[in-house]
């Protein structure tokens, strides 16, 4: 169970704040469960409220500073997902980005720079579907590591670009 203060990774909604455990009091809702109250980071003035035994949401502590330093290490040999159906392309994004796993998230973003760059050799653009999964795992991942790291979400691209040895794909 999570404690007030902690700062955890709620689903898609990115990092969290819990700021409260306990009944809420919100019509049809049981007043003997317990709900987390969470503050979205990336939209402090937003609520969630959230079962502490919730098990259709992932719910996970963010990464520790340890952690962190461990995944920009391995940010170079992380590789981008297989794409077998372009179809399918979408789904395979939401069950990365659900999945709350920051490699995945790494993953998610390799794979769409890639794309992108192939297009934009064709003389192609960025298609919308990849230009907004992009748009959420650079959310949730320099969200999630602007929090450890105590910067401000718009450093993490260089930060990255630093730490992975240049590599500019890992931080685009």
């Amino acid at each position: 169970m999570f404690q007030i203060g902690d700062y955890i990774v709620y689903g898609t909604s990115g990092v969290c704040r819990v700021e409260k455990i306990g009944p809420v009091d919100l019509p049809d809702v049981s007043k003997d469960k317990l709900y987390y109250t969470l503050s979205p980071v990336r939209n402090p003035g937003g609520h969630i409220y959230t079962p502490v035994d919730n098990q259709r949401v992932v719910m996970r502590p963010i990464l520790t500073e340890d952690e962190t330093e461990q995944l920009m290490k391995a940010l170079p040999d992380i590789a981008p997902l297989t794409i077998s159906d372009e179809k399918t392309v979408e789904v395979l994004y939401k069950h990365s980005l659900s999945s709350c796993d920051s490699v995945r998230w790494v993953q998610v973003i390799k794979t769409i720079h890639q794309r992108k760059q192939s297009r934009l050799k064709a003389g192609k653009k960025i298609t919308a579907v990849d230009d907004r999964y992009m748009r959420i795992a650079k959310d949730n991942l320099y969200g999630e590591l602007a929090v450890v790291l105590h910067k401000k979400p718009d450093e993490i691209s260089s930060y990255i670009r630093e730490r992975a040895g240049g590599s500019a794909e890992a931080a685009q």
